[in-house]
């Protein structure tokens, strides 16, 4: 019999593409937050001009490295079982 090498041992395919799909639309979620967050902090809701100005561009990434840099942060906390600081 051959061993499946790409299934963790206890697991079926459908609980992998369950874990998958959970995963995705994680992703898609804090993909989604991300951006309506930033955008709302950084770019003015009148137009002025058809693209970003180098405010809002600086903006828009100080806002994404903090975001993610605090998420990354949570998920560490969260997976390591300690308590917030």
């Amino acid at each position: 019999m051959a061993a499946n090498n790409n299934v963790p041992p206890g697991m079926d395919k459908e609980q992998i593409f369950g874990m998958a799909e959970k995963e995705m639309e994680y992703r898609v979620e804090l993909f989604n937050k991300l951006t309506q967050t930033c955008f709302a902090k950084c770019v003015e809701s009148k137009y002025k001009d058809s693209e970003l100005n180098m405010g809002e561009t600086s903006c828009i990434d100080r806002c994404v490295s903090k975001y993610w840099q605090v998420t990354n942060l949570v998920g560490q906390l969260l997976g390591s079982g300690r308590p917030p600081m």
